[in-house]
C-alpha cells in the first residue's frame, strides 16, 4: 500500500475507532473506567486480498512474535506475496519458511482458490458480514476466527466479534470481574450489548489483555 494511502486509511480507522469507543463508554461503565485507565488501542489494519488471508493462516494458534518471524521468512523466500508465486513452492518447500505441514497445505489451497477464481475478492468484499464469513469458511484451513479477523482487520468492518478468541475471553472476564472466563457461547451473548460497535469492543479487549499480561 502506498504511504499516502496507508496514512489516510490509518487516519480514517483511528477516527472510526475513537467514535465507537466513545459510544461504548457512554453505555458501559466498565469500558469507560478501563478506557480512562489504559487509553485507546491503535487500529489494526491488514492488507486485503491474498496477503490478508495468508497472514490469517500464518497467525493461527501461534504468538504474535512467532507469526511475525514466519511472515518475514515467507516474504524473503517468496520475494513477493502473490498466489501465483506461492504455488511455485510445494508444501515441503513452504515448511522451510516455518509453516507447519498443515498450514503449508492450507496456504496452497488458498492460492489455488485465488488463481482459479473460486475466491473472488470483489464479490467477497461486497457481501454482508455473515455471507462473507460463510464464503471464507468454505476454504480449508480458514475457520470462523480467521474469517472474522479478515473482516475486522483487512475490511475494517465495524461489528465483528471473534468470540472464540481466548485473549478476548480472558479480557472480558477481567473487564466484567467474572468468576470464570466466558466460553465462546457466553462471550457472544455478552457481546450483544455492544452492537453495532463490537469491532471496537474486540480491539479494546485485546488492549485490556495486553495490559493485564504486562502486569
Amino acid at each position: 500500500m502506498p504511504p499516502q494511502l496507508q496514512a489516510s486509511t490509518e487516519a480514517r480507522a483511528k477516527r472510526a475507532l475513537s467514535r465507537s469507543l466513545g459510544a461504548l463508554a457512554k453505555q458501559d461503565d466498565d469500558v469507560a473506567q478501563w478506557l480512562a485507565r489504559i487509553g485507546k488501542p491503535a487500529p489494526r489494519i491488514r492488507t486485503q486480498g491474498f496477503e490478508g488471508f495468508l497472514r490469517a493462516i500464518v497467525s493461527q494458534q501461534v504468538s504474535i512474535a512467532a507469526a511475525s518471524g514466519i511472515w518475514k521468512r515467507l516474504e524473503a523466500g517468496l520475494g513477493e506475496i502473490r498466489a501465483e508465486r506461492l504455488l511455485e513452492f510445494d508444501a515441503e518447500a513452504l515448511r522451510a519458511f516455518g509453516l507447519s505441514r498443515q498450514k503449508a497445505l492450507y496456504a496452497r489451497g488458498l492460492a489455488e482458490a485465488v488463481v482459479s477464481g473460486d475466491l473472488d475478492f470483489d464479490v467477497l468484499h461486497a457481501a454482508p458480514d455473515e455471507d462473507a464469513i460463510a464464503a471464507i469458511t468454505r476454504l480449508k484451513g480458514l475457520g470462523r476466527w480467521s474469517a472474522e479477523i479478515y473482516l475486522l482487520f483487512a475490511l475494517q468492518r465495524t461489528d465483528i466479534w471473534p468470540a472464540n478468541d481466548l485473549a478476548l475471553q480472558e479480557a472480558m472476564r477481567v473487564l466484567k470481574n467474572l468468576r470464570a472466563r466466558p466460553d465462546e457461547k457466553k462471550l457472544r451473548k455478552l457481546g450483544e450489548a455492544w452492537r453495532p460497535h463490537r469491532s471496537a469492543g474486540a480491539l479494546f479487549l485485546w488492549h485490556v489483555y495486553h495490559h493485564i499480561k504486562q502486569r
